[in-house]
């Protein structure tokens, strides 16, 4: 299993849009309901940064995805801080993915 985390910063202005964005892909997530995945996203407070937590079994799904397709496709052009991803361990865990 890996665990990636995924932290950008939008340009001022581009939250909403960039959330739409990722609206869209849970809505593709919810109709097709991959096996293998357990992901979410938060938008921070400020508006701009967003962090993506996926987690995925083996291949990952979210490149088979049309509307995650369609969110990474210009992300360069929305941000002002580029996505960061990263791979991890998890080491604690309370409800938030099923084991």
């Amino acid at each position: 299993m890996t665990t990636t985390v995924v932290r950008y910063k939008v340009s001022e202005g581009r939250g909403d849009e960039n959330q739409a964005l990722v609206e869209a892909v849970f809505e593709e997530l919810a109709r097709t309901q991959p096996g293998g995945l357990r992901y979410a996203t938060v938008r921070l407070d400020d508006g701009v940064t967003f962090v993506h937590i996926a987690q995925t079994d083996d291949a990952n799904p979210l490149g088979e995805n049309e509307a995650f397709g369609r969110f990474t496709a210009d992300i360069a052009a929305r941000c002002d801080e580029p996505p960061a991803p990263m791979t991890g361990t998890v080491i604690g865990n309370y409800r938030l993915y099923q084991e």
